[in-house]
């Protein structure tokens, strides 16, 4: 890059992104890798935690959400090396030894952290844990999870009619159940099998549409009795279960993949190379919606690492059209819905999201936050009850202030928007993106070129 496209500046807490495009433009270009699948990450160090022997992870996300992993797993007794490692290690303690912690664990701003933490730590019998977490998490809805845990019989307690966090739990022996989940949630499904691990029998998730498969894949390669029957979305887990310590190698995230996807299909000049990225069937939706759009994407050197299938995506500038998305393809791009509605500006017709009602429980009501802000930057987004409706056909944004509403993926979603603005935008609270890619901003500024 020359020139300072890029403006980094502090007012702590926060911190303001500045962006300047030039009259010529910028275009994205190179070869570059994306941190480590975030989902991966939190259940490489969960399963880790509860079997027997050393697990080994390399390429562990680096981001707050799985140091808050991290960190709950050691207030229970779990030895887990410097993240920072080039290889992370977890000495397990086996399933049912978590130790009672000491004083409240935090699971920060992870949701993840949080409700899958909850059919372990409501399985282990005889101990009593509290759990909470930031302003944001506890405003986050976690009967999802509660209602199946409580159908296996676990004790727990919270606020506003155990809905929300912080929570009490009273550990126990949980009995078997066949849940029927009324959201296809990888969250849910996977709180429920973790619960099933320590418990007699078989325990069942059935879920409306398939959701990302990652803990399916992962406690299988663990040593898990678990069957899958894709058909009918369906999984059981039969407890108790012995797992042990394995290596995982974690695959690159394409919800961090989608910034780089986006912007350089819809930045005229450019081509980029992403290394390393995970393509799990379950988590494609989002390459399949924007080849739908006609985005010029090509996998190469396609192959599978423990267990996940991984590529390079190489993605050139190309003129995209308008699309509506809703149905199933929607759990299974859940998280890049606000880079998929910056790829929309610029399409040729009209683009329609449905299905969407998740993104309003998240870490902010992503379809209220995106439809506001992109409209401040001079595009004409109307919010639906569960999704949006973006016009396309726009040539360039006008820059001005948005704000991240400390959501990472709102502000990084943002400051790819602001690429296609004319003159200077800020982002307001952009330490948001280090939620799940500490390195976007420097990588942002590796690509640029003008």
């Amino acid at each position: 890059m020359t020139g300072s496209l890029l403006q980094l500046t502090s007012s702590p807490p926060h911190q303001q992104l500045t962006v300047t495009v030039p009259a010529e433009g910028v275009a994205l270009t190179g070869k570059i890798q994306v941190p480590g699948d975030k989902s991966i990450s939190h259940r490489a160090l969960m399963l880790g935690a509860i079997a027997q022997g050393e697990t080994r992870i390399q390429g562990l996300l680096l981001g707050e959400d799985p140091r808050s992993t991290a960190k709950c797993f050691q207030a229970m007794g779990v030895n887990v090396s410097n993240l920072e490692d080039e290889w992370v290690t977890v000495q397990g303690v086996g399933l049912g030894n978590l130790q009672e912690p000491a004083d409240v664990l935090d699971a920060g701003n992870s949701g993840t952290t949080l409700r899958l933490m909850l059919g372990l730590l409501a399985s282990h019998p005889d101990r009593f844990f509290t759990v909470t977490g930031d302003g944001s998490l506890r405003s986050r809805p976690m009967g999802r999870v509660i209602t199946p845990l409580q159908q296996m019989g676990a004790t727990i307690w919270g606020r506003q009619g155990n809905r929300l966090a912080p929570l009490a739990v009273q550990g126990q022996a949980l009995k078997p159940t066949h849940y029927y989940s009324p959201i296809a949630s990888a969250q849910v499904k996977s709180c429920v099998l973790l619960a099933g691990l320590l418990t007699d029998g078989a325990t069942t998730v059935t879920e409306p549409s398939l959701s990302r498969d990652h803990s399916e894949r992962m406690l299988q390669a663990f040593g898990a009795d678990l069957t899958v029957d894709q058909a009918n979305c369906t999984v059981t887990v039969n407890g108790p279960a012995t797992l042990t310590g394995q290596t995982v190698i974690v695959p690159g995230d394409i919800s961090s993949a989608a910034f780089w996807l986006v912007g350089a299909a819809i930045i005229p000049g450019s081509e980029l190379v992403i290394e390393n990225v995970g393509i799990n069937p379950t988590r494609t939706g989002v390459l399949e919606a924007l080849q739908a759009m006609n985005a010029d994407i090509t996998l190469e050197n396609e192959r599978l690492v423990t267990g996940e299938p991984v590529a390079d995506l190489r993605v050139r500038y190309s003129q995209l059209r308008g699309a509506t998305f809703s149905g199933d393809l929607i759990p299974r791009m859940i998280d890049e819905i606000p880079i998929l509605a910056v790829a929309a500006l610029f399409a040729e017709g009209p683009t329609v999201i449905k299905d969407a009602a998740e993104l309003r429980v998240k870490e902010s009501d992503r379809l209220a936050v995106m439809a506001a802000e992109l409209n401040r930057l001079g595009a004409n987004v109307t919010e639906l009850p569960d999704g949006l409706e973006i016009p396309g056909g726009l040539s360039t944004l006008q820059g001005t202030t948005v704000d991240s509403f400390t959501d990472h993926r709102i502000g990084m979603s943002l400051a790819i928007a602001a690429l296609r603005a004319q003159g200077t935008t800020t982002v307001q609270r952009a330490e948001a993106a280090a939620i799940s890619y500490p390195t976007f901003l420097a990588t942002l500024e590796h690509v640029c070129h003008h």
